[in-house]
């Protein structure tokens, strides 16, 4: 029978032989990213969507607001909700890279393994779970990710099969130690769910100005609720949130549409250009226009 690390080292040696160059990317089944890494990285910032991720090698630190969490091989990360955060490989190299497998999670989906399963009491009723956590990963869902990253090399059972092995990985997770945040978020009406459609309105309206009267209204809830399950959720207030949406529109504006630094703050909704650049030092450590030459001397090094 095979161990945990057999399954491990067999989805590394999957991954190993897929991947292309260095990084993330999409496989030829929709949902599914593999990525890797050779080398430790910089901090980046990004927006993760609701994703279940397993690592295989080397290892990664995430940071949301101010919680770090380090993982690495046999360790699973699980996101529920969209979250803005910063991350970096902190452990790797070409002998031993860094590498993992990811499956983006369709709320629908969701919602459709729901109504299979008898959920139980504990999970259904759990509030103020945060929208991202970090366990290890149970022998069963190993298994499932591994069938799951195996029809790569058996492409043509993908339509048949794919659909199958992922909500077979849905259950898993709804079923373990994930079950709360991924029931929250599916649940209308929900504390966890109302956060969500606050979320989504955050990300489609980033650069307006933000009335936090306005957004509790929008979804339902008093404002000491919004504020309560919303940092509960994602480890930030709602203007925490919006300006971590606006920084890193504003940082990808200027590296890869090359604009000024005034434009992209005007252009992600700041008024004063002192304050961006006040709040955007803050974020990355630097100012804007060190922070893109910075960045810049990185991209051209490697």
């Amino acid at each position: 029978m095979k161990t945990q690390t057999d399954n491990l080292g067999t989805i590394a040696d999957i991954i190993s032989r897929h991947v292309e160059g260095e990084g993330s990317q999409q496989t030829i089944i929709d949902n599914l990213f593999i990525g890797r890494q050779t080398a430790p990285t910089v901090m980046t910032h990004s927006a993760y969507r609701p994703v279940f991720a397993l690592v295989v090698g080397g290892e990664k630190s995430l940071k949301l607001g101010q919680e770090i969490y380090n993982y690495g091989a046999g360790d699973c990360l699980v996101v529920s909700v969209d979250l803005p955060v910063s991350s970096k490989t902190i452990t790797a190299s070409p002998e031993k890279p860094h590498l993992g497998v990811a499956m983006v999670i369709d709320p629908d989906r969701v919602r459709e393994v729901l109504q299979l399963i008898a959920v139980p009491a504990v999970a259904a009723t759990a509030g103020g779970t945060r929208g991202l956590a970090v366990t290890k990963a149970p022998p069963s869902l190993v298994d499932a990710t591994l069938r799951y990253i195996q029809l790569l090399d058996t492409p043509d059972d993908i339509p048949g099969v794919a659909p199958l092995i992922e909500q077979e990985i849905l259950y898993r997770l709804l079923t373990g130690v994930h079950a709360s945040r991924l029931i929250q978020i599916a649940t209308a009406d929900s504390p966890g769910n109302r956060v969500a459609r606050a979320i989504a309105w955050l990300r489609d309206n980033y650069t307006r100005p933000l009335r936090i009267e306005d957004l509790a209204d929008h979804i339902g809830m008093s404002v000491s609720s919004l504020h309560h399950h919303f940092k509960a959720v994602t480890a930030m207030t709602p203007m925490q949130y919006q300006k971590q949406l606006r920084l890193n529109e504003a940082r990808r504006l200027m590296l890869v549409e090359n604009m000024d630094a005034g434009n992209a703050g005007h252009t992600v909704g700041y008024q004063s250009p002192s304050q961006f650049g006040l709040e955007y030092t803050r974020l990355y450590g630097l100012s804007p226009l060190r922070d893109i030459a910075a960045l810049r001397m990185q991209v051209a090094a490697e």
